[in-house]
């Protein structure tokens, strides 16, 4: 049945102004959508795993006992297994710009059980900024983090107030090809880690960055009993009579891969030296050198934590803004044509008058006459 001019002119506005809507919801959702999406998850519980390689790599562990043993001198164990863990989890204060995140984090050497195994353990926590990954101001004025390498008598760890800068378990929404200020956790200072390379892992694509951390004398950092060290100069294995004071030094090359658009790490490798030495430029026995990169669950793991992020981007950031700008593009068009049509729809005028009564009997009925004023 054919619409009236006044039902398509109503019919036009309808399509018009669903057309605008949509159309306005298509600028708005990538403006307004995306910078809620666009920000650090606040369920995150991530673990990674990092092995040594155990070929090519060296791999050299001080052996702890070999220190108070009663005879010898140290002994460097050599292609030592080893693996890193750590544990990441989301917790208070977290809302709508800012999270705190703590991560624990262990080293063992494989081919030892239980305690006798574990070389480090450390719990870092720190409060950053959901969008860009840095660290945030504390309220209280007072360092933004903590960090626990010790434990106290009833074995409960000791966290110790340390001020974080720069980047650390995750880089900005968006990273560029540039150099950022990352946080390393042993030294608990940053260094720059530059841009390398555009590359691929497992066909999606990253940013390689590197940063080297200088050798440090760890004793400064930290108040930890096996920072420095007085034996006799027989069992560091040097020349020399009497007792003899090492400091343990720390030097890192550290590789990262990163997702750039949700900044995500998907590998990690580092490139690990402790050392004790009475001068930083001189190592003399090795407490730990190896090589540690992100086993293959774990980049897996990583690259489906990144994956999920951009899709969701993706749906709120391009697909769903073009599909309702083509669908709002459409309406108003059909909104347009329905409003032109109604107005030209309306057909000729017709005029009707009455013809004089001719001539005649009575009761005659005059005729009607139709004129097209079109004509």
């Amino acid at each position: 049945m054919a619409l009236s001019a006044g039902t398509r002119r109503t019919v036009a506005c309808v399509l018009v102004g669903l057309g605008a809507m949509l159309l306005v919801a298509a600028i708005m959702i990538p403006t307004y959508t995306i910078s809620r999406l666009a920000k650090t998850p606040l369920d995150l519980e991530i673990t990674t795993v990092a092995t040594n390689p155990q070929t090519g790599a060296p791999s050299e562990v001080l052996d702890a006992k070999s220190l108070t043993s009663p005879s010898g001198s140290a002994k460097v164990d050599q292609n030592v297994p080893l693996v890193s863990q750590r544990f990441l989890t989301v917790e208070n204060p977290a809302n709508a710009s800012e999270m705190t995140i703590q991560a624990g984090q262990t080293l063992r050497r494989t081919d030892k059980q239980g305690d006798t195994g574990l070389l480090t353990a450390t719990i870092d926590r720190v409060t950053i900024d959901r969008k860009t990954g840095e660290p945030v101001e504390s309220v209280d004025g007072g360092p933004n983090g903590a960090i626990a390498v010790t434990v106290d008598k009833k074995g409960d760890s000791v966290m110790d107030p340390v001020q974080h800068t720069g980047l650390q378990y995750r880089f900005p929404i968006g990273t560029d090809k540039k150099t950022y200020p990352y946080f390393d956790l042993n030294v608990r200072k940053s260094f720059d880690i530059n841009y390398v390379e555009e590359t691929e892992i497992n066909n999606l694509k990253v940013y390689h960055f590197q940063m080297t951390v200088p050798v440090t004398d760890l004793s400064t950092v930290a108040n930890s009993p096996t920072n420095k060290l007085t034996l006799p100069a027989a069992k560091w294995g040097v020349d020399g009579d009497g007792d003899v004071t090492m400091a343990r030094y720390y030097t890192n090359v550290r590789d990262l891969w990163v997702e750039p658009e949700t900044g995500t790490v998907i590998k990690g490798q580092e490139q690990i030296h402790l050392f004790y030495a009475r001068s930083g430029d001189k190592p003399e026995v090795t407490a730990l050198k190896s090589t540690l990169v992100f086993d293959e669950n774990t980049i897996e793991s990583q690259i489906s934590v990144a994956k999920d992020n951009m899709d969701k981007l993706s749906l709120y950031g391009r697909i769903l803004p073009i599909i309702l700008g083509i669908a709002g593009l459409v309406l108003l068009i059909l909104g347009i044509l329905f409003g032109v049509l109604g107005k030209n729809d309306d057909g000729p005028t017709v005029i009707r008058r009455s013809n004089p009564a001719p001539s005649g009997g009575p009761g005659f009925d005059p005729p009607t006459q139709q004129i097209d004023m079109n004509k």
